[in-house]
Order: structure tokens, then sequence, then C-alpha cells
């Protein structure tokens, strides 16, 4: 090790042996981390949707007794016994199975398999990485299955539903740097000057997916990327135009899809799903070297609302799953 660990650091852990049992900074050991043949001094983390329903006890996410919180995570590589990696290299981490399965970012120290690890990007360091996050990272994903799957600036705009949380401003910004024009929804007034300084050309209000029992309305978009599903993903796969591609991103709506076949069948739209968790290594590699490189957000620092501690964590879960959070929440795990 090039670096000494100390008997005893910092965590944000995370008890749920019966259900949900609470959620405190504690002190632990290296020896009570999850395995893996690579330790990390961990630098930064993020507030995701996921890290509250875990930390706060309001969804079943671990699936493991007790863990330390945070899906993602930047750091300096201290100790490694997988050739890739070595000591003193920067590294970031997300999803994979961390804060469900695995230890995740919330802790001072973090021991991770080297699979699941990814070289810090050059343009990037790991302050910028944790804003980015697994929320600039699901964004940029979306974007990707998009590309991937034919949608052409000509099609028209791009709607993009909660635009105003992580998720959404990235998409936002980064749609809009590869010149589509965006239509950003979301339900709060105050946040439209926010979202039109991201890139956005128009903002409408999520309302304009009420609920309709007609299988098929007027075509108004050429795509989506929707983080919220439910009524809102089926309302948007009527109002696609012939060829368009919707990249189902969130349930904050709901879970469930009750539409027609018909666009599907008559207009040839697709609804494109991503997970961010279980993306496959390469492709991994590939959308944060992206990120790092042509991609990089260029308001990056306007979708950061709040750098905290690990003390202040159950109080940005509380804000976050009360929609009261502009952006993202980003978390210094260790000065």
């Amino acid at each position: 090790m090039s670096q000494s660990i100390p008997e005893l650091f910092p965590a944000f852990r995370i008890h749920a042996a019966d259900g949900f049992q609470g959620a405190a900074v504690e002190h632990i050991s290296l020896d009570q981390l999850s395995p893996g043949n690579v330790v990390i001094a961990v630098e930064y983390s993020s507030v995701n949707f996921k890290d509250a329903l875990a930390g706060s006890g309001k969804g079943k996410i671990l699936r493991v007794a007790e863990l330390n919180g945070g899906i993602d995570l930047a750091g300096t590589v201290v100790a490694s016994e997988h050739a890739d990696f070595l000591t003193g290299q920067k590294v970031l981490a997300n999803g994979s199975g961390l804060s469900e399965v695995h230890d995740g970012g919330y802790s001072h120290y973090a021991r991770l398999p080297a699979e699941w690890l990814v070289p810090l990007p050059e343009a990037l360091d790991t302050r910028s990485a944790m804003i980015l996050g697994t929320a600039g990272f699901t964004a940029a994903l979306a974007v990707q299955r998009l590309l991937d799957n034919h949608q052409q600036i000509e099609q028209g705009p791009i709607v993009i539903t909660g635009a105003s949380g992580g998720v959404g401003s990235f998409a936002v910004q980064l749609l809009a740097q590869l010149g589509f024009e965006v239509v950003a929804m979301t339900r709060k007034q105050e946040h439209h000057d926010y979202l039109y300084a991201l890139g956005a050309q128009a903002v409408q209000h999520s309302d304009e997916l009420k609920k309709d029992a007609r299988p098929m309305l007027k075509g108004q978009w050429g795509g989506a990327i929707d983080n919220l599903g439910g009524d809102a993903l089926a309302s948007l796969s009527k109002k696609v135009k012939p060829w368009g591609n919707i990249v189902s991103v969130g349930m904050a709506a709901g879970v469930e899809l009750n539409t027609s076949t018909m666009p599907f069948i008559l207009r040839g739209v697709s609804i494109l799903g991503v997970t961010s968790a279980a993306c496959p290594h390469a492709l991994r590699k590939n959308i944060w070297q992206r990120l790092g490189n042509d991609w990089l957000p260029q308001k990056l620092e306007a979708v950061c609302a709040a750098e905290i501690g690990l003390e202040g964590l159950p109080e940005a879960f509380d804000a976050l799953l009360k929609g009261q959070v502009q952006g993202r929440q980003l978390v210094r795990v260790k000065a």
C-alpha cells in the first residue's frame, strides 16, 4: 500500500436485516468492507434517487443485511491486486451492484472488483466526475440509445420529462450540444430559467401528458427521454412522430404502462430501455470516455445544486424524495 489506511474510518451505513432498521455515519474497518481486489480512497460520491430510497428506507434497495450506501464513487487507488490498476491512479465506479449487494461510495474507503472500475478520463477530476455521477452517465446512455436507433435531428424536437432532475438536466445539455431541439418538461415554474440556461429551446408543464384513452394522438415530438413512466410514458408513445424513439429512464410517476400497440405498428415508434446498474463494462467505459471528451457538458457546475458531507445525507435524501432538488447534490466523502 502507498497509503496507510486507518484502523477505523467513517462510512454512512444502512441496516436492513429485517426491513429498514436505520442508517447513519458509523466508524468501520477495512475488514468489514465487501470483497474486492482494489481498495480506493473515496473522494466524492453523489445523491441519486436510488440512494435516497435506500438510505431513508422508503424503498427496498439493499439485498443484504447491511451495506455502505452510495451507488457511485470517484477516488484514488491505495491498494491493488490487479495489474490494470496501480496505487495513486484515479478511478470511478457506478452501478454494478454498489449499495445493493456491495458496499458503496459513502465511505472513506471502498473495496471493489477491478472489473467494476473505470480509469478517470483525463478531462475529469474526481469532483467533476461525481457531479456527473450516475445521473450524467444515465443521461449519456439514453442519448446513445437514441443515436444507436437512428434518431435524427430532422425528425423534430426531443422532449425530456422530469427535466430539472439530475438525469434530465444532463440530457438537456447533451442533446442541445449535439444540435437537437430540446423541449424540457417540468411541473416547477421556478425551474424554467434554469432549463433555458442549460439549452432547452422550450419549457412545458408536465400536464401536457394528461391521460387520454385514444390509441394515438397528433405527432408532436421527434423523440423523448422519459424520467416519469406510467401515464406520462403512455402519452408520449401516442405523441411521438413516425420512427421516433422514446428512452425510458425512470418511474417517478408509475411502473405500469397502459397504452395501445398502434403507435409501434403504424408509426414505427420504439421504446428503448436503459439501466445504468447492469450496463456492460465495455459500453460503460465508452460512455465515460465520451463524457470526459466530446460529450463533456459545458455547464457542469450549473447542475451542482449543493455539496454536502456524509452527515448531510439524511436531509439530502429527504429533499430529493420531496422533489425539492434542482440538478444534483454532490457528496464530499473525504477532504
